[in-house]
Order: C-alpha cells, then sequence, then structure tokens
C-alpha cells in the first residue's frame, strides 16, 4: 500500500488507516478473535496507522490496541486523542495529561505517534462539548500543552480534530501551532476542498480548511468517508451521530442515495466508490475507515487496489454538489 508523508512530521503513513471508533466499532464490539483478525489483516496488507481514542468504547478500543500490539508486524504507529469535558474546562492542562497517562496505560506505550484535541472548536454540533481557540492558543491553553508533552517524548505530533465551527477550525489552523488535523471530507460533503460552497449549498461549508492545513503543511487524515454510514450501505443507519451542522440524518441518507444513483456498480460497490472519491484527493495524507466486520474491511483494501475514482466520477459528485443533490 502507498505510504505519504505525513505533513512535515517525519512520518509516512498508509492510503487508509485502521479507525478503532464507534463507527464500525469493531475493536470496541467484536469478538476478541475478530478484533485480533482485523488488526493483523489490516497491518498485513499494508496499513500502518491505528487511530484511536479514549473515549472510543470507554477505553475498550485503546484496550484491544494494547493487547495486540506486541505481536503485530510491521508494528503499526498509533494515535489516540483526549476530549475536554465541560467539568475540567478550569485544568486544560490537567485534563490533557491525565487523559495521556491513562491513554498510554491501556495501550502499554510509552509513547505514541500523535495525540489530537477531539473537541469541537467554536460552537458545537449536536450538543458536543466544545473548545474555543482562545483556550487552544492562549497561553498554558491546549497548544502550549501539547508542545510539552511532545519535549517530554510521550507525543510525537500534536493534532486537532477540524469540526465544529468552520471559523474557529480556520483560526486554530492558521495559528500554526498544531502538525496535524482530522478533515471532515467525503462524497458527500468535500467542502473541506473548496475555495468557496456553490450557490445551491445547504450543508455545513468547510472552504478553505484543506488550503489552510497545506499552508502549514500540516498532515491531514479524511474522516467519515462513509459519512457514518449513508455512503456504504442503502440501509438507513440503525444510529447515526450527524457530526455536522446544516444537516440531519433523512439529508444524509438523501444525499447518499443521490451518490448512488450517479455511479450506478460501475465503480464497485456504494463503500467502495465512497472510498475511492477520497483517495482521489491527493491532498489528503490518509483517510481513516471504521469497520463492523472483516469482510468490510476486505471491501475497502480492494478499493485501495482498483486506484482513486477517475475525474469523470469525481466530476459527477461535484455536479451533485453544485444542486445540493437535487
Amino acid at each position: 500500500m502507498k505510504k505519504n508523508p505525513f505533513g512535515q512530521t517525519g512520518l509516512y503513513i498508509s492510503e487508509i488507516a485502521l479507525g478503532g471508533g464507534v463507527t464500525g466499532g469493531i475493536l470496541i464490539e467484536g469478538p476478541e478473535e475478530t478484533r485480533k483478525a482485523a488488526l493483523q489483516r489490516a497491518v498485513g496488507a499494508g496499513i500502518n496507522w491505528l487511530d484511536t481514542a479514549a473515549l472510543y468504547g470507554d477505553g475498550a478500543s485503546e484496550e484491544t490496541i494494547g493487547r495486540y500490539l506486541p505481536s503485530l508486524e510491521p508494528r503499526p504507529q498509533v494515535s489516540t486523542k483526549v476530549r475536554i469535558e465541560r467539568e475540567d474546562m478550569n485544568d486544560i492542562p490537567g485534563a490533557i495529561e491525565r487523559s495521556l497517562e491513562r491513554s498510554l496505560k491501556r495501550l502499554r506505550l510509552d509513547r505514541v505517534a500523535m495525540f489530537q484535541l477531539h473537541n469541537q472548536l467554536g460552537e458545537a454540533v449536536g450538543g458536543r462539548t466544545s473548545v474555543m481557540p482562545e483556550q487552544i492558543l492562549r497561553k498554558g491553553g491546549v497548544a502550549d500543552t501539547f508542545d510539552r508533552l511532545k519535549e517530554q517524548g510521550l507525543i510525537g505530533a500534536g493534532g486537532i480534530t477540524a469540526a465544529g465551527e468552520t471559523k474557529a477550525c480556520l483560526e486554530v489552523i492558521d495559528s500554526g501551532r498544531f502538525d496535524a488535523a482530522q478533515v471532515y471530507y467525503n462524497a458527500i460533503n468535500p467542502s473541506a476542498a473548496w475555495s468557496h460552497a456553490p450557490g445551491a449549498w445547504q450543508a455545513q461549508d468547510f472552504s478553505g480548511v484543506i488550503a489552510a492545513c497545506k499552508r502549514h503543511g500540516m498532515g491531514m487524515l479524511s474522516i467519515r468517508v462513509w459519512a457514518g454510514g449513508p455512503l456504504a450501505t442503502p440501509k438507513r443507519p440503525d444510529r447515526l451521530h450527524v457530526f455536522t451542522s446544516g444537516t440531519n440524518v433523512d439529508e444524509e441518507v438523501r444525499r447518499a442515495a443521490a451518490v448512488r444513483a450517479a455511479l450506478g456498480d460501475a465503480y464497485g460497490t456504494p463503500a467502495q466508490a465512497a472510498l475511492r472519491f477520497a483517495l482521489a484527493n491527493r491532498d489528503l495524507s490518509s483517510r481513516v475507515i471504521g469497520i463492523a466486520a472483516l469482510p468490510y474491511l476486505d471491501e475497502a483494501l480492494q478499493a485501495v487496489a482498483q486506484g482513486p475514482l477517475p475525474p469523470e466520477a469525481v466530476a459527477k459528485i461535484e455536479a451533485l454538489c453544485a444542486r445540493d443533490f437535487r
């Protein structure tokens, strides 16, 4: 599998990374032998990055990785995350340090390749806990704490999740204080790659986010490649936590159906076509995928082997965006 430079970290990251979150949830909810097999199969196929967080399964994802990491060959890099809760806002550095300490213990590591802030920035979506740019960039804030953890050798790189209020995301990115960002990017909301949204666009507009990351040499991980499920299957998801503003479950399902209708089966399964769309954006360092079962991992690996969507297919999706998938 192709490896891409991960910003200016000096690391090289595989075109897709295995996510350990609740979307998919194989490292949290799967039988023990399936969790182990997923990690082995991913690494054996060339995936060299495992993405997890303390909040995924209340530590269960990290614990799964910690159990099997010593036996994985070649050994992958691991990134994890901290979400600062409302009750910890008066001691942000302490909350970050305590979270990392617990994560390292669960992962059975002395250091992680990357540590990310996983709060939404500015005005949050869906009642999630947010952090303001001032709390991140002020003296003694999140950025300073991450710098100190790097100096201590506990983390290799510091990152953010570029979600919440777009203006706040751009302010934090343009501070130049972070090495990487998780970027919301998929076939029903590729706006992070735009300079501006078309006039008919109704969903959240992340325009400028990828360009800002590029200006500062940041590595970029694409998240929600399958929009939490609707882009992977026509079945309405049983649980879907909408991650962005200007949309809801019905709208996500409607837009995904429009993508399937436009592409048909010429580019693989719906999940493969959606992943291949994200692969077509070469500004992205990698794309984090969450899976529920081993066949879905095989399906994703086949999509990587097929390569990015061709320009004519990407153009069909861009045309859909221009008319808000109508």
